[in-house]
């Protein structure tokens, strides 16, 4: 059986009151072949909005309403909003099988597989929709429904109006899009909590990409399972979030364990959470994690939608992610607005800030909505891959063989456009690229053959950054690189032997 314990009834803020009346205004004046999308940032209250929206339908319609969701727990969420404001409706689950006849209700909630199933065996199902919502719209599992009810309004709600797959975008099934509040907008007015971001730069060398466009979880767990990793994490949680309770994202099941285990070794109240879990694990994991103050809670994917925990006070994102809509997702669990919560924090060990930017950044949605290829495009280029994206880490043995801070310093990309300011060669920076590795082993080196020991521990540093050169200029080929590389090897050779070969 489905919980479907009340809400209490929630007062409509000013701007969701005025959400409700537009959309419903869009809805009425653009008839039933029209579709509309809906824009808000998480926390911003999309159930309270949608559900205040299918209850005013009803009452001026005289049409049901049926909502889509593709989890469990949102159903549900939306199935106890929609009572505590007076609404009669029935969740549609796996048990459900058919519509009693004596039903009454005029709302109905399904996930989209259930439901797929259920009309695929009697298109009639459910009769008499004349409203469809569609709750998180850019996942493009809800398209197989829309078959069934086209002579209906859909109303779709999403925080990133950007569809889970690029090659289906939202604009197929939507004619409008219209944009709620901004982040920015929801925190000056007391609604959102503020983030506070920390970033730590790591070494995301080994991710791969899948056919999703988003890095594998199998290469991130190698990359994220290991010691150093661990090591990192522990390091900024110890750093900024001791006694917070701590939210961990992870991409894989193996490193969220990895995880647990390491903050058990050092005394932390902490658990991992999957969607291997049953019901009653999961409830007795997140009870767990609501009663305990300094809490952390590991977890792999399960809370990035449908999880509400207000108390959150520090998210880890101890995962790469090359989606804006999960990204924005995994931060917004910490976003609930509190008494004695105007802040969290968010701790980023997956260049996504620096992918992304801060999450309470402005971004044109519209331009999303219309333009996605580009909108993607100009923040995640498939030409800016991740191998140009990642910062190089030195080795340890090289880092106490050499003093590498100077070559940290050294930014190829920021010397090569300084020189074509300046009116030099674009050439120039690989000159003082190599002056600089040779002052940094002029440093150290003992004589002649040491310095070409530390030369050789710089292999892989002077290949990274070369290929980063080879991305400054406009026509490049692997022919090209190899031809530098070669050359840069060589000069740097010379001149150690010019300068070591005699002492």
């Amino acid at each position: 059986m489905i919980d479907t314990e009340l809400y209490e009834a929630k007062t409509l803020y000013p701007f969701q009151e005025q959400t409700v009346i537009s959309i419903l205004s869009e809805l009425k004046e653009n008839g039933k072949d029209f579709n509309l999308l809906f824009q808000l940032p998480t926390g911003g209250g999309k159930t309270v909005i949608f559900s205040e929206i299918a209850r005013r339908y009803i009452e001026t319609m005289k049409e049901k309403v049926l909502i889509l969701t593709h989890r469990i727990e949102l159903s549900v969420q939306t199935s106890r909003q929609l009572s505590a404001i007076g609404v009669g409706n029935m969740v549609i689950s796996s048990e459900v099988k058919e519509i009693p006849k004596d039903c009454d209700h005029q709302c109905f909630i399904a996930m989209v597989e259930t439901l797929n199933n259920r009309l695929n065996d009697d298109k009639d199902f459910i009769k008499g929709v004349g409203l469809v919502i569609v709750d998180e719209a850019h996942y493009n599992s809800f398209r197989k429904i829309f078959q069934f009810y086209d002579n209906a309004n859909i109303l779709g709600v999403t925080a990133t109006p950007l569809s889970s797959n690029k090659a289906l975008p939202l604009n197929d099934n939507y004619n409008k899009l219209l944009v709620g509040e901004s982040i920015s907008s929801l925190i000056e007015c007391g609604y959102l909590a503020d983030a506070d971001s920390y970033t730590y730069d790591v070494n995301l060398h080994g991710l791969k990409i899948g056919s999703n466009g988003d890095f594998t979880v199998s290469s991130s767990d190698v990359v994220y399972g290991n010691y150093f990793m661990q090591e990192k994490l522990l390091f900024a949680y110890e750093e900024v979030a001791v006694g917070d309770k701590t939210l961990i994202f992870n991409s894989g099941i193996e490193t969220s364990l990895r995880v647990e285990e390491t903050f058990k070794k050092r005394g932390y109240p902490i658990r991992h959470l999957d969607s291997t879990f049953s019901d009653k694990d999961r409830k007795d994991v997140l009870a767990w994690f609501k009663k305990t103050d300094d809490a952390i809670l590991t977890s792999v994917g399960i809370l990035t939608t449908g999880f509400d925990e207000p108390t959150v006070q520090t998210i880890i994102l101890n995962r790469a992610t090359r989606s804006l809509t999960l990204y924005h997702q995994m931060i917004g669990r910490g976003s609930r607005r509190l008494p004695k919560k105007a802040r969290f924090k968010v701790i980023d060990l997956g260049n996504n800030v620096r992918r992304f930017g801060i999450w309470q950044d402005f971004l044109n949605w519209q331009d999303a909505f219309k333009f996605p290829d580009r909108f993607l495009e100009a923040r995640l280029s498939e030409a800016e891959d991740l191998e140009f994206e990642v910062e190089f880490e030195f080795p340890r043995a090289t880092s106490e063989a050499l003093k590498v801070d100077m070559m940290i310093e050294f930014n190829i990309k920021e010397v090569y456009y300084e020189c074509v300011d300046n009116g030099q060669k674009g050439k120039d920076a690989i000159d003082a690229s190599l002056e600089n590795h040779y002052t940094a082993i002029m440093a150290s080196a003992e004589d002649y053959f040491h310095g070409l020991e530390l030369m050789d521990m710089l292999r892989d540093h002077i290949d990274h950054r070369l290929k980063h050169y080879t991305k400054c200029i406009t026509k490049s080929t692997p022919n090209y690189l190899k031809y530098i590389t070669e050359t840069y090897h060589r000069q740097l050779r010379q001149r150690l032997r010019a300068n070591l070969a005699d002492e």
